[in-house]
C-alpha cells in the first residue's frame, strides 16, 4: 500500500497553501535543489565534458523513460524522454502518417489540446493540400474512425473537464480500420493508471512537469510500441537519435528501438530534477493512486455542490469516467480563482469559463480538500470575487 503521509512529506509545500494545480505544474520535491546542485557542483562543474560518460547523462533519457514507463503500462526500452511534447507530438504524428502513405486524414476532437491540434495542422500543411485534419466532437470520434483515417490523434483525458476516452476500445476500433494510435497522456501519466502495452497502442507522448513533478519545462517522452519500434521512421532525425551519433555520419541511420526517437541534446539539469520526482514515484503504486484520487475528488465535488450553488459541475458525474481533476463553470470563474488564489487555494482558470482543480494524492489529503471547500463557498456566497483587482487578466491564467 502506498504510504501517501510519507509521499506528502517528500514536497516543498508552502505554508498556508492548498495546492489543486498539480495538472498544470507539479510542486517541488524536496530532494531536488540539493539533487540539482550536486550535478551543478559535482557533475557539471568538477567533471564538465567528461559527465557526458562519467555521470552517465548520456543514458538518462531512457533511464528516465523506463521508470516512466512503469506508470504508463509501456514494456521495458519502448520509452525516451527529450524535447518539448510539442515536439513529440509532431514526431509521433509524423512517424504515424509515414505508415499509412495512401491516407491523408489525422482524426482528432474538440477536446484535444489546442497544441496539438496547431502541431497536426502545421505538419499536413508541409505535406501538401491532400492531407487533411478532421475534428469532430468527443463523443462522435468513433463513428469517425473508417478506413479513409491515417492517423486517430487523441489526449486521453480532456484538459479542461477531465473527461476521459476509452484508449483500449477505440484503438481496438482504430486497428480494424488500419488506424494508427498516437495517444497524448499530459493529463494521465501520473494521475490514473494507463495500460499502453495491454491496450496494444501504437504512439504515446506527454509530459512530465504536470503529475510526474518534473519542474517547469521538464521534458516530454514518447513511446513507441515494440512491434514498430525496429521499423518506423524518425520523422524528425535528429543526431541523438543516430545510430552512432559520434561517427557523424552525414546519412541518416536510425538508431535501435525506442533509441531513434531522441532528437536532440538532453535537457541534462532538467532531467536532473526529473529523477528526484521519480524517487518519489517509485514509493507509488498506481491503483493506490487511482482509488485515493476518486475519494478525494468526489469528496470535494459533494462538498462543493452542497455551499456552493452558483458552480455547475463540468466534469463528468461519474469517477470512473474523469481524470484526478475536477472543473466547475462559473460566468466569473476568473475572478473568482484569482480570489481564491490570493486566499492561499491555487487551482487555475480555463476559457471561457472553467475552474480547474487538479487532485494529486501524493501531497494532497481530504483535510486539503475540506479546508478548500471552506474558503471556496466563502468567495463563492459573499461575492468575494466580484472586486476590480481579480478581474485584470494576467499573461498565464
Amino acid at each position: 500500500m502506498t504510504d501517501f503521509a510519507a509521499t506528502k512529506a517528500q514536497f516543498f509545500l508552502p505554508d498556508g497553501m492548498i495546492y489543486l494545480d498539480g495538472n498544470s505544474l507539479g510542486p517541488l520535491p524536496k530532494a531536488a535543489e540539493a539533487r540539482v546542485q550536486d550535478m551543478m557542483a559535482q557533475e557539471w562543474g568538477q567533471m564538465l565534458i567528461t559527465g557526458w560518460n562519467k555521470a552517465g547523462w548520456m543514458g538518462q533519457p531512457s533511464n528516465l523513460g523506463d521508470r516512466i514507463g512503469r506508470l504508463i503500462g509501456a514494456e521495458p526500452g519502448t520509452v525516451v524522454v527529450g524535447d518539448t511534447l510539442s515536439i513529440k507530438v509532431y514526431q509521433a504524428v509524423a512517424s504515424a502518417l509515414e505508415l499509412r502513405p495512401q491516407r491523408k486524414v489525422v482524426l482528432s476532437d474538440s477536446g484535444n489540446f489546442p497544441s496539438d491540434l496547431y502541431m497536426a495542422k502545421g505538419l499536413l500543411r508541409s505535406l501538401g493540400p491532400d492531407y487533411v485534419l478532421r475534428v469532430v466532437e468527443p463523443e462522435d470520434v468513433a463513428n469517425n474512425v473508417t478506413e479513409e483515417v491515417a492517423v486517430l490523434m487523441l489526449t486521453e483525458v480532456d484538459y479542461r473537464s477531465g473527461r476521459m476516452h476509452d484508449m483500449k476500445a477505440l484503438t481496438e476500433l482504430a486497428h480494424a480500420n488500419g488506424v494508427v494510435t498516437v495517444w497524448d497522456l499530459a493529463h494521465s501519466a501520473g494521475a490514473i493508471p494507463v495500460d499502453l502495452s495491454g491496450c496494444n497502442a501504437d504512439f504515446a507522448v506527454g509530459c512530465t512537469y504536470k503529475y510526474l513533478n518534473g519542474g517547469p519545462g521538464a521534458p516530454a517522452f514518447i513511446y513507441v510500441a515494440p512491434r514498430l519500434a525496429q521499423s518506423v521512421r524518425p520523422a524528425l532525425s535528429g543526431w541523438l537519435g543516430h545510430e552512432s551519433p559520434f561517427a557523424f555520419d552525414l546519412d541518416y541511420r536510425p538508431g535501435a528501438g525506442i533509441e531513434r526517437m531522441r532528437v536532440g541534446t538532453p535537457p541534462v539539469i532538467q532531467m536532473a530534477a526529473l529523477s528526484s520526482a521519480m524517487d518519489i514515484w517509485d514509493m507509488a503504486d498506481m491503483s493506490d493512486v487511482r482509488a485515493k484520487s476518486i475519494e478525494l475528488t468526489e469528496l470535494f465535488v459533494e462538498r462543493v455542490e452542497a455551499t456552493c450553488p452558483d458552480l455547475k459541475l463540468a466534469s463528468p458525474r461519474d469517477p470512473a469516467q474523469r481524470g484526478s481533476q475536477v472543473s466547475f463553470r462559473f460566468a466569473e470563474g476568473y475572478a473568482a480563482m484569482q480570489a481564491l488564489i490570493a486566499r492561499g487555494v491555487i487551482g487555475d482558470f480555463r476559457a471561457p469559463d472553467i475552474m480547474r482543480f487538479g487532485f494529486t494524492p501524493l501531497y494532497i489529503d481530504a483535510a486539503d480538500v475540506e479546508q478548500a471547500v471552506v474558503i471556496l463557498s466563502d468567495i463563492m456566497n459573499n461575492r468575494l470575487w466580484d472586486k476590480p483587482e481579480f478581474k485584470i487578466r494576467q499573461r498565464v491564467t
